[in-house]
């Protein structure tokens, strides 16, 4: 009889494309802990005669920003709003970046004859950029307000099982919602549900409904959010980071190309297979920073939903472009009419599919040698991730933390000095 786990905990760290870090759970270098703590002991003392309050209270602005990295990101967006609120009409150049841009009259050979239809161009890029400050703010926010104090209510005491256990339910929470968001969108076009045949007949795709682009632009916005603190992780990277960057690469080549190149039909369907399999993989990381007992049975049914999502329908999505991408719809390229399902236009779509299956697999291998040791071997240590490693094992979420709260006493106390 084989020695019973001491938890229920899976025994590592699930991997998959979920394990970008927030701003907040990043690491932080020697320097910018050495110049906080610079920071904090100026604004202790009181201010001399000789600094003004401005150079007081630009300091103490870094401090607090250094410390509640959501406060950038709502800055900006407060000063592109209150810019908007001073003429708050589509002859607003800011109003592209709050709004969808372009609409044009009702379509009456679309799928959704009687309502509005919105090209694109570019103003759509405003439309991203802002909402991936938006992501910054409501990820980082809801992290460090809300999810940081849950955590330890759980009883999770580590710093890095609660900097995990952040991220994973940010990312279920943000999945919880577009998972659901993109099957209503599918399921109002043709391609519901998952018709690949549907992806050729009416291509080119130039105009899409409200919620069509609304849906697609976000996702654009939040993969490109995700990017960008991929980016900034320059220490202590974990051990799928390149995995984990080459899948970034290809998703936003993917968002971008299907978008200017009028392939977005196919796009809805890979972001739904991807959204729903995240909720899950995101769940089921984080019963797992609980040791919850239902961690073994979700996690099994978790990798029923990837397989069949990753896999299943993926495949069959890149099995439709090597046969009915060419038989189906228009076959031409023509700059003119924007017109491009072509051969290299094939080769590519099927070569970042192609790639991004590869990674899946990869993913796919890691999960399921995880499935086989909690099942079969009775394995019950802590496999830990690189930075899980690094930080040590008896080290609290209380303990040195770097980037700890500044309490409302300590704020008062700095704003008398500043």
């Amino acid at each position: 009889m084989g020695r019973p786990r001491r938890t229920s905990s899976l025994g590592e760290d699930i991997r998959g494309d979920t394990s970008a870090p927030g701003i907040s759970t990043m690491s932080t270098s020697h320097a910018q802990r050495a110049a906080s703590r610079s920071r904090r002991r100026a604004l202790s003392k009181p201010r001399p005669a000789s600094k003004s309050r401005a150079r007081s209270f630009f300091t103490w602005y870094r401090e607090v920003s250094y410390r509640k990295t959501w406060i950038n990101p709502l800055v900006a967006m407060a000063l592109v709003i209150g810019a908007y609120g001073l003429n708050p009409t589509p002859e607003n150049p800011l109003h592209a970046c709050i709004f969808l841009s372009y609409p044009e009259p009702p379509d009456l050979t679309s799928h959704a004859p009687v309502e509005t239809q919105y090209g694109k161009g570019r103003n759509d890029f405003l439309f991203v950029l802002f909402y991936t400050f938006f992501f910054s703010f409501t990820r980082e926010f809801l992290m460090q307000q809300v999810l940081r104090p849950l955590a330890i209510w759980c009883g999770i005491v580590k710093k890095s099982k609660v900097s995990r256990f952040m991220e994973q339910t940010y990312t279920a929470i943000y999945f919880s919602i577009f998972g659901p968001f993109g099957l209503y969108v599918m399921s109002r076009t043709p391609i519901w549900y998952f018709n690949t045949t549907a992806f050729y007949e009416r291509y080119p795709h130039y105009t899409h409904t409200a919620d069509f682009k609304t849906y697609y632009l976000l996702q654009a916005a939040y993969w490109s959010q995700q990017a960008i603190v991929l980016m900034l992780q320059l220490e202590k990277p974990r051990k799928d980071f390149k995995e984990l960057v080459l899948h970034h690469i290809v998703t936003l080549s993917l968002i971008g190309l299907s978008y200017r190149f009028h392939f977005t039909w196919i796009g809805v369907a890979v972001f739904v297979t991807h959204d729903i399999s995240d909720f899950f993989l995101a769940t089921s990381k984080t019963l797992n920073y609980l040791d919850h007992p239902f961690t073994g049975p979700y996690f099994a049914f978790f990798i029923l939903v990837w397989i069949y999502m990753r896999h299943y329908i993926n495949l069959k999505v890149i099995w439709s472009i090597l046969t009915e991408y060419e038989t189906v719809g228009v076959w031409e390229l023509n700059w003119v009419t924007q017109v491009y399902k072509c051969r290299i236009a094939q080769l590519i779509t099927g070569g970042l599919l192609g790639s991004l299956q590869a990674v899946n697999l990869f993913w796919l291998w890691l999960i399921l040698k995880i499935a086989w040791r909690y099942a079969v071997s009775n394995i019950a240590q802590d496999e830990r991730s690189d930075d899980e490693d690094e930080e040590g094992s008896s080290e609290s979420v209380e303990a040195d933390s770097p980037k700890p709260e500044i309490t409302c006493e300590d704020e008062r106390e700095i704003k008398k000095k500043i």
